[in-house]
């Protein structure tokens, strides 16, 4: 946002200097990015009058001119500006000015000619780029008046960044609110008296997006001479904003614009069919904008259309075949308040990015557009003439958003501010922010004005007191803390601890951010509702991230992309799960997750390059479980997940409970996010394991181990893991180990089944085991796979 300093000082005028305006403003917390001079230093260039004009004698493209500079006599100037003529009001920098870069002026002869000065352009009086041709004054100026007096040059444009949460300082009046708040100074607003309709003429509007278009104002203007020259004046404050002069309808729209945020349109009245409808855009309906750029409009886009055909992007860009050109003699003015819901992010899926747009996604006063419209009509009709017909008011009360009313607790304020701010000074505060403050027992209640969007809980008036009071008022106390010593169970394992684990294995830490695209997102989650953000950085980041995969895989792409090969990551962070039973209807759970992707080892001359399989994560994986003491309550079951490869693929179950996924990323999802070759992702509920079982110290047994292999032929659809644990229980203290070292299918076995090899490894603490006891156990545990699981000695 940049404007002129002379401009809000016409608002509010504090007898402070420009540096202490620019660092009060960035203390308010709008941070001033720059202050610069309006225009170059220079001196002794004043207001003239060409009495005479004539060609040179000696060159086709100079003039010889007479000029009245309020002296005892006519200065003779030779000028080569092509829109140089008699009776023009012009900028002369005399015998004697000196012009920015140092360039003096003197008496000369230009072709033969006497000159005794130079008629100037703004770009030679470092005011703008354009040296099109002289300054043309308007015809009232006073000759003899110095330049910088007459333009008001001694002038700053001030720049500042404005957070999205205060779209109501994208305006000149949401500044000025902000400095006369700060210096106890009332608003000088401009006279902006209603404007009488004289004329009955009126357009048919109809309003069918009623949600995304709360109130749509419309005034038609007839008999306008659009080719009238906007006012010097008004082509300044524009220029000295950023916003260049095209013609008086577009400027006065711009000018409102910037004045008080209202973004407006204009249609040529004559263009439109039957009326205004405003409505969402149509399958495969087309617009061609005022760029000549013609777009697809998408179905949740916005228009404003006639009774034919869209006219404009609602609260974007307007259309060319509606737009206002140099035959234009009736208008209708547009002004409306667009939910920013219904704006936000439309703008850049057309590759557009408007002032509209930029002030409608942040929130434009919805009380505003009744006053806007009034001042635009009255401009409008000051420069191009014409007689306005009544305000056209289409309102749809129960959708227009309504102000906050927000209580503030005097503890909640003394405990964030540090400082005991008084009563009155509280409710002076709040008022003179446009509040309407109540006094409670203990406290304030304030209903938020329109204009402030971002009021709307208690924090938000503790930030604006302690702004207005001012950072800087508030002393600088130490720091205290209360020292207490904490305790630590040993059972308490430490996320640091797994994560230096997953360091020492290669993986690298990803920090992603917990706001993700939901199309991403819902590929790799279909079906499940995710918390859609009001007001996201942008649209690839409006969706609250259901795990932490969506992260993490956009950032495997974004290394892939880079030439990195091998890539291993893991991350720890909260999902956000809708719930209604959990507080605020979100339930916040911390995971662990981590993702490889192509080659297993790094280059080396000795190592075959293999790409990563299912068995590398899951060796990773079972590290981390090993460490919780929990492994032996851990099982691997098949079950699908709509992300993961289903014959590649796992959830990971403790005690019966899911407590996460492991597997290949699904082949048609390696599509769609563009990652290249197969991709392998975990993700645990790191609450789950975060209290880790103490290992249990027990003597080691000084006797032989006895191995004793068997191979088993069982339903293809019985799970190994099943057949493990089942021995175990089955083998009791006698079993110490159990292993599956072949998984066989082919000849010999029958279609659906396969052989699994197990290996028994039986000890005993306190004796040899003998023969028959180990068979003993053997068979035991056949009989009890061949009873659960319909399982057979494979011959």
């Amino acid at each position: 946002m940049k404007f002129s300093e002379l401009w809000l000082r016409e608002w509010v005028n504090p007898a402070i200097s420009s540096n202490e305006l620019a660092e009060q403003i960035t203390m308010a917390g709008l941070e001033v990015d720059g202050v610069e001079p309006v225009a170059g230093a220079f001196h002794g260039v004043v207001v003239g009058h060409v009495v005479e004009c004539g060609q040179h004698p000696n060159a086709d493209k100079l003039r010889v001119t007479k000029v009245n500079v309020g002296g005892d006599r006519l200065l003779d100037i030779v000028c080569g500006a092509p829109n140089c003529r008699q009776g023009l009001k012009v900028a002369v920098a005399t015998v004697g000015a000196v012009l920015p870069g140092d360039f003096k002026i003197k008496a000369a002869k230009l072709r033969g000619e006497p000159s005794e000065g130079m008629l100037c352009s703004f770009s030679e009086l470092g005011i703008s780029d354009d040296h099109n041709g002289i300054i043309e004054l308007p015809e009232d100026a006073p000759i003899g008046t110095d330049i910088r007096e007459f333009l008001k040059l001694n002038d700053n444009t001030i720049e500042i960044s404005v957070t999205p949460n205060r779209a109501d300082c994208l305006s000149l009046i949401g500044v000025a609110r902000d400095v006369a708040v700060n210096n106890q100074l009332p608003l000088n607003v401009p006279e902006m008296a209603p404007v009488a309709a004289t004329l009955t003429d009126t357009l048919p509007i109809k309003v069918e997006a009623t949600e995304a278009c709360p109130r749509y104002l419309g005034r038609v203007v007839k008999g306008i001479n659009v080719k009238a020259a906007t006012p010097l004046w008004m082509r300044e404050k524009l220029r000295r904003c950023g916003i260049r002069s095209i013609d008086p309808v577009v400027d006065v729209t711009n000018y409102v614009l910037l004045e008080l945020g209202q973004p407006m349109h204009a249609f040529d009245l004559d263009r439109i069919d039957g009326g205004i409808v405003v409505r969402m855009a149509q399958p495969d309906e087309t617009l061609v904008l005022l760029d000549g750029t013609e777009v697809k409009l998408r179905d949740d886009t916005l228009v404003i259309a006639d009774h034919q055909k869209a006219l404009a992007m609602g609260g974007i860009f307007g259309g060319e075949h509606s737009g206002v050109n140099e035959e234009t003699q009736n208008v209708l003015l547009e002004c409306a308040f667009f939910d920013p819901l219904a704006i936000t992010g439309r703008a850049r899926r057309y590759g557009l990015h408007t002032d509209a747009s930029h002030r409608y996604e942040r929130g434009v006063d919805p009380a505003l557009q009744p006053q806007a419209l009034e001042r635009a009509t009255a401009l409008l009709l000051a420069i191009c003439g014409g007689q306005a017909g009544p305000v056209i008011d289409v309102t749809h009360e129960a959708s227009l958003p309504r102000p906050a009313t927000i209580t503030l607790r005097r503890e909640k304020l003394d405990r964030l501010i540090g400082i005991q701010v008084e009563d009155q000074q509280v409710s002076d505060i709040l008022s003179r922010l446009g509040c309407t403050v109540t006094t409670l027992d203990g406290g304030w209640q304030a209903v938020a004005p329109s204009w402030r969007f971002d009021m709307q809980i208690e924090e938000d008036l503790v930030e604006e007191v302690a702004r207005v009071y001012g950072y800087n008022n508030i002393p600088d106390v130490p720091v205290r803390a209360n020292l207490e010593m904490t305790t630590h169970r040993e059972a308490d394992l430490s996320l640091k601890r797994v994560k230096t684990m997953l360091v020492d294995r290669g993986y690298q830490e990803a920090i992603t951010y917990s706001f993700v695209d939901p199309k991403v997102q819902a590929l790799l989650h279909p079906g499940e509702e995710a918390l859609i953000l009001p007001s996201p950085i942008s649209v690839e980041m409006s969706a609250m991230r259901l795990s932490l995969w969506t992260g993490l895989l956009s950032a495997v792409v974004y290394n892939q992309n880079r030439q990195q090969g091998r890539v291993r990551l893991f991350e720890s962070g909260l999902r956000f799960v809708p719930d209604s039973s959990a507080d605020l209807a979100i339930r916040q759970d911390l995971m662990l997750a981590g993702v490889i992707a192509g080659h297993r080892y790094e280059e080396h001359w000795d190592l075959a390059r293999q790409p990563v399989d299912f068995y590398d994560m899951k060796g990773d994986l079972e590290a981390i479980l090993d460490l919780t003491g929990k492994a032996a309550e851990i099982q691997f079951r098949a079950e699908a997940n709509p992300a993961l490869h289903p014959g590649q693929s796992a959830a990971i179950y403790l005690q019966g409970e899911r407590i996460g996924f492991i597997g290949v990323v699904h082949p048609e999802l390696e599509r769609k996010l563009d990652l290249n070759g197969r991709t392998i992702v975990f993700e645990l509920l790191w609450n789950k394991l975060a209290d880790r079982v103490l290992p249990d110290a027990s003597e080691i047994s000084r006797f032989p181990a006895n191995r004793r292999d068997i191979a088993i032929v069982v339903a293809e659809n019985v799970p190994a893991d099943d057949i493990l644990v089942e021995c175990k229980k089955v083998g009791a203290n006698q079993v110490v180990g159990v292993n599956l070292f072949d998984v066989y299918r082919g000849k010999g076995v029958a279609d659906g089944f396969k052989s699994l090899a197990i290996s028994l490894v039986l000890q005993d603490t306190a004796r040899t085991l003998e023969e028959e006891e180990i068979a003993a156990t053997v068979a035991k545990c056949v009989e009890a796979l061949k009873q659960r699981f319909q399982a057979s000695l494979r011959d």
